[in-house]
């Protein structure tokens, strides 16, 4: 079993004003692929060399299968890490880079060269094991440094950001590998980005980290379908859930809702009780506002005036304006939407989709 515990782990860098990880908790489970994810500057690597043994530790406790390893130094943590960088050996061939930390490890050679056979066919470098790293693509240099991982067989393999490196297209065929090589595997896996769709797609789990503190743990479609605050909402999606400042204005059945000079009714079997007055944030996410009215209590028609129109070929966007709104509003709708720039209409909101986030960005309900 490959356990890894975070408990209240912190990092705190000298002369610096604010902890790089703040009591960072979280526990990884055996054959789990955890994604730390969150923006440049969260505490996501920083946690991550700590886990590595890269970046000492200032205070809080990290085990791996119920043994602390504050002071056990990176080589004993039977972990292995995969970095931005290929880090490749220059002067060394694909066969020998995938070798290099077996021999440093005394390894029999009969075992070295089953184990490098077989990760070369796992990975699809069988062809390639005589080459050099100059003679490689990025996408097969960055397998070789998956591969220097995988053939050490360890408890916990650590991914931090493996694929910026990559092109667009690499991007989407590695992720593809990885997560084929998860499930093969069915190793303990923690993974660094902030690229949510590499979380999305890869994760078992998402950790999602904001200044240095983790804000919301869960599964993919649990963090996107549920954020707990408004940061999480904001970070999830492309576009992004749609914010809009609010005030509660009572009601007789259910919560009204006064987003700028529109009037939002809320069923009751819904929403937390307000009193009126009350400052709240409604968010709603661009594919849960339909282009045209729609009747029924399940949706709020809303006038708007279309400013912008991005047809993707599969879908298209919409950014609107509404009616006292000072932010655009944006909508996904179907790829064959006729809207034009300049054009008023009418744009549906699913009720039953929207969040409602107190004065402090936390979220006060969720749809049952």
């Amino acid at each position: 079993m490959a356990v890894v515990t975070l408990d209240r782990l912190t990092k705190i860098y000298d002369r610096a004003h604010l902890p790089a990880a703040d009591a960072v908790s979280l526990e990884v489970q055996h054959g789990e692929f955890m994604v730390l994810l969150g923006p440049s500057g969260c505490g996501k690597t920083t946690t991550l060399r700590m886990v590595a043994g890269l970046e000492s530790i200032s205070s809080g406790t990290l085990s791996i299968d119920g043994r602390v390893v504050n002071q056990i130094p990176a080589k004993d943590r039977d972990i292995a890490m995969v970095f931005q960088s290929y880090a490749l050996y220059p002067h060394m061939s694909v066969k020998d880079n995938l070798a290099f930390g077996l021999k440093r490890r005394s390894v029999e050679r009969a075992e070295i060269e089953r184990r490098v056979t077989n990760v070369a066919d796992t990975l699809g470098l069988s062809g390639l094991l005589e080459r050099k790293p100059h003679a490689l693509s990025g996408g097969q240099r960055q397998r070789v440094a998956l591969g220097r991982a995988i053939v050490r067989d360890p408890k916990v393999f650590l991914f931090d950001e493996p694929l910026s490196n990559l092109d667009a297209a690499l991007r989407v065929s590695t992720r593809g590998e990885l997560a084929k090589l998860h499930r093969r595997l069915g190793a303990t896996m923690i993974y660094v980005t902030h690229d949510q769709v590499e979380a999305m797609t890869l994760g078992s789990r998402i950790c999602i980290m904001n200044g240095g503190k983790v804000v919301q743990v869960g599964p993919p479609l649990e963090v996107y379908k549920r954020p707990a605050n408004t940061f999480v909402a904001a970070f999830l999606g492309n576009p992004p859930m749609n914010l809009l400042p609010g005030r509660a204005d009572g009601g007789s059945d259910g919560l009204a809702v006064k987003v700028g000079e529109i009037t939002i009714q809320l069923p009751s079997a819904r929403c937390a009780p307000l009193a009126a007055g009350s400052a709240i944030t409604v968010g709603v996410r661009p594919e849960n506002i339909a282009e045209g009215a729609r009747n029924g209590g399940a949706f709020a028609s809303v006038p708007a005036e279309i400013v912008q129109v991005e047809p993707l070929g599969a879908e298209t966007i919409l950014a609107a304006r509404l009616p006292g709104i000072e932010r655009d509003v944006m909508a996904r709708v179907g790829a064959d939407s006729e809207l034009k720039v300049g054009a008023r209409c009418n744009l549906s909101l699913d009720l039953s989709a929207v969040h409602l986030f107190d004065a402090a960005g936390d979220v006060l309900d969720h749809k049952p």
